[in-house]
């Protein structure tokens, strides 16, 4: 099922998950209302849908192959520990936040990339040209700033494409530009700072996701991908343009609507079993999830239960600072209600802060707690 909700002053999401009951309520007016428009529209587009679709196969498109390719990823937790999330995030269940009620659907043959603006020479780069510079790889986690604390809207995956930085380079950016503004083929612009999509961390016109051409849902046929920062400041989707201009000349689509314009990640972690609220048996069992601490990586995760002291859980494999970390912690779960809560601190020593901040505007913050009855 598609999940429409967030609009007005958050990011309007697409949830291909089942809701939670506490979410399931707040959704259902809207989509009641939707119901109609959503028929409506599959009346009207669907049939021509099916044939632009038919003519634009992804599954056609051969991709080039990293100049370094990375090792295989790594085993994750979730085959020792179940309920923790899995290391890679399946494309199928990776989240959706766009402003879209349908997917632009774009034909790879006729697409380019502009780059414009305060550069030296404006370009305009084909796929084929895109795939025949330097292609890399890398791990990277992906964090939409609308995520509630202990929320689903991350997912980490395998991302191949090009360095933002050569493509930049090829343009040469000028002495004035202080951010890119990158617009989609369906007009929605972000804003991203030029100092932090240049700082030497892997941010890349992405073309493939774990090991195939992005889904249409993700951004086909390419995506910017600048980690570490919330997705509206660094993860356009359906990428036609970069343009090279100040935030005092041009504001992006969130930046309007007073969103932050300099959107790092927070330090973060989640419990993933046992789920909130849930009823679990007596007895050895595991506490796990997952954590993330861009651009500087998890150091530790530490638990503590029913108000106690802290305890540091294992840590899961490591694909780098970019990529989240799983965690666990043995449990003797003893008959009772118990309340879990969970922390991360990342290597430059930092421990996820305690304050609980609201997503607007800058993201959320604050420690998860939850509750597990044992029967």
């Amino acid at each position: 099922l598609l999940y429409l909700l967030r609009g007005g002053g958050n990011p309007r999401t697409v949830l291909t998950e089942k809701p939670t009951e506490a979410t399931g309520a707040s959704r259902r007016g809207f989509l009641i209302g939707s119901g109609a428009v959503a028929a409506a529209a599959v009346v009207l587009g669907g049939s021509g849908q099916l044939i632009i679709r038919a003519r634009n196969k992804i599954s056609d498109l051969v991709l080039p192959k990293a100049a370094k390719p990375l090792p295989p990823i790594a085993t994750g937790l979730e085959t020792k520990y179940s309920g923790i999330s899995t290391f890679v995030t399946p494309r199928e269940k990776f989240y959706r936040v766009d402003t879209n009620l349908t997917v632009p659907v774009v034909d790879v043959a006729g697409w380019s990339l502009s780059i414009d603006g305060d550069v030296d020479n404006k370009l305009s780069l084909s796929f084929e040209d895109l795939t025949k510079m330097n292609v890399v790889e890398h791990d990277i986690t992906l964090t939409c700033v609308s995520n509630e604390v202990g929320g689903s809207l991350v997912g980490s995956a395998r991302w191949l494409g090009v360095p933002l930085q050569d493509v930049l380079d090829k343009a040469g950016v000028g002495s004035e530009a202080d951010q890119i503004l990158s617009t989609a083929v369906d007009g929605f612009t972000i804003s991203t700072p030029l100092e932090v999509a240049t700082d030497g961390r892997n941010a890349i016109l992405a073309f493939a996701m774990n090991g195939e051409p992005l889904p249409r849902e993700h951004g086909f046929p390419v995506r910017l991908i600048v980690p570490g920062l919330y997705g509206y400041v660094g993860a356009t989707k359906w990428l036609e343009r970069l343009t090279l201009t100040t935030y005092a000349a041009q504001d992006a689509y969130w930046t309007k609507r007073k969103w932050a314009v300099d959107a790092p990640i927070k330090l973060s972690s989640r419990v993933d079993t046992p789920r909130p609220l849930s009823t679990i048996q007596p007895g050895k069992t595991a506490i796990g999830g997952v954590a993330w601490a861009q651009p500087d990586g998890v150091a530790k995760v530490e638990v503590r239960l029913d108000g106690g002291e802290w305890q540091q859980a294992e840590l899961g494999p490591d694909a780098g600072t970019e990529y989240w970390r799983q965690w666990y912690l043995p449990w003797d779960a003893t008959s009772g209600r118990h309340q879990i809560a969970v922390r991360a601190t990342n290597t430059s020593g930092e421990v996820q802060v305690t304050e609980r901040a609201t997503p607007f505007p800058d993201g959320s913050s604050g420690v998860q707690e939850v509750v597990v009855l044992v029967a």
